[in-house]
């Protein structure tokens, strides 16, 4: 198997609906596929994700055929060529078109493999001229077809930041290539020596520029292999996700309510926050992610983290046993602080899965609703005068301000408090949206709430 055609059957499976991760187990379980192949597989695979709609103008514009009547597998070979003709210069044309052929001839028929090989000689000798058709339209259409964005999601960008600054997310969104963002395990050892041990294994690593104990990672490959992750000195977390928990102001002896902590990213920094001293409830609605959960705090040495499957959108009150609430003494109103990382959209971390960009609208339209009700579920967890957190990583209004919003005027309890953030400086509204096109973080949304003192209420 070739690295094309890994990436074509890749392909194949996201058609079918397949995570993008889970199509990609085809190029990492292939044992005939050298290291340099599967790099090359997956740039390709997710390069096509990033730039679908670009690839497909191209074909369109170069083919007196409709995309519609191109046999799906046909296109998906189409879209990798011109993937590689537009944007991959260190590949000669020719071996892009000639591969292109090739894999037309094995997985169709002769027929097809000629109508690839005039599309993508024509695209080709358009490319190399400098000649590729221009975009023509509304300036939001031309920013949908040029970054690969559904249109209702540019439109949602641009209304939110205007033309210009959402074509600068736009492209930052299809970065080629994004670091991968690793935190120091304090209680293990400190960031100094967390880089030398990256880089004796071939890393290439650099101190976050503005975030303490935070390393960028290029070319790594498997994190998990490294010994730097074996031996919990390290765990993957964007900065963004980690200036959340710094905003909570958690400090050692806290008790601390995680409600939507799975895969443990967040649970893990506030344990390490804290000095791994107090106590930690993770919830989760799956049991089989409150096991990695254990398993990641096995590895960095955290003892305070207790999990529990739970419903976060259902008050504790509700749901959970009389003798359970003695026995672990998380009952309502003695948390020092509570985090609702809730699930959202995903929208601000289009960069690292570009796939979250074909999510379905309609689907989407229910997660306020959602979202509302773990806010409100998780709330009486906190103890007067404590905190409540809320966090995604969206960068929708309707899931983030509208929320906070909604909430204010539901539970008169709780004011937005100011907090301070590297990177950022102070923050007082309570509330900040990070930019990957800003900030070099994912697209995150936080928001810090203080509970009143018994017998308070805020007025609006």
């Amino acid at each position: 198997m070739t690295a094309r055609e890994a990436a074509v059957i890749a392909l194949g499976e996201f058609r079918r609906k397949t995570p993008a991760d889970a199509a990609l187990r085809v190029v990492f379980e292939n044992d005939g596929l050298t290291l340099r192949d599967k790099t090359l597989a997956v740039r390709i695979f997710n390069g096509v994700l990033q730039n679908m709609a670009l690839c497909d103008f191209y074909i369109e514009c170069a083919s007196s055929t409709g995309l519609r009547k191109i046999e799906p597998r046909v296109l998906d070979i189409m879209r990798i060529s011109v993937y590689q003709l537009v944007f991959l210069t260190k590949i000669p044309h020719s071996a892009a078109v000639n591969e292109g052929v090739a894999l037309a001839k094995r997985f169709s028929t002769p027929r097809a493999a000629g109508f690839v090989n005039a599309v993508l000689r024509n695209i080709a000798a358009s490319a190399g001229r400098g000649l590729l058709t221009e975009i023509a339209g509304d300036d939001e259409y031309k920013l949908s077809i040029k970054y690969s964005h559904p249109i209702w999601l540019v439109r949602e960008f641009c209304s939110i930041l205007g033309i210009d600054r959402a074509e600068s997310l736009l492209m930052a969104n299809n970065a080629a290539e994004t670091p991968v963002t690793a935190q120091v395990n304090t209680l293990r050892t400190n960031a100094a020596d967390a880089l030398s041990m990256l880089e004796s294994e071939g890393v290439s690593v650099k101190k976050h520029e503005w975030l303490e104990d935070c390393l960028e990672l290029r070319g790594a490959g498997d994190i998990t292999g490294l010994n730097a992750f074996k031996r919990g000195c390290i765990y993957i977390q964007d900065a963004a996700a980690r200036l959340a928990v710094i905003a909570a102001g958690l400090k050692p002896g806290d008790i601390f309510v995680d409600g939507c902590a799975a895969p443990g990213g967040k649970t893990f920094a506030a344990a390490i926050a804290m000095g791994n001293s107090g106590r930690i409830a993770a919830f989760d609605i799956n049991a089989a992610k409150l096991r990695l959960i254990e398993d990641g705090a096995g590895r960095l040495g955290i003892s305070i983290i207790e999990t529990f499957q739970r419903d976060a959108s259902v008050a504790a009150q509700n749901t959970i046993p009389q003798e359970e609430r003695l026995r672990h003494s998380f009952e309502d109103g003695m948390a020092d602080v509570v985090l609702a990382d809730v699930p959202c959209s995903g929208f601000g971390v289009i960069r690292k899965k570009p796939d979250i960009r074909y999510k379905d609208e309609n689907e989407l339209a229910r997660l306020p609703e959602m979202q509302k009700r773990i806010l409100k579920g998780l709330s009486p967890y906190v103890k007067p005068g404590g905190i409540l957190l809320y966090s995604t990583c969206t960068v929708l209004k309707r899931e983030n301000e509208g929320v906070i919003e909604w909430f204010l005027r539901e539970d008169k309890s709780f004011v937005p408090e100011g907090f301070l953030l590297p990177g950022s400086g102070f923050v007082p509204e309570g509330r900040i949206t990070l930019w990957p096109h800003i900030h070099g973080t994912d697209g995150f949304f936080i928001c810090r709430l203080r509970r009143a003192k018994q017998g308070i209420r805020y007025e609006t």
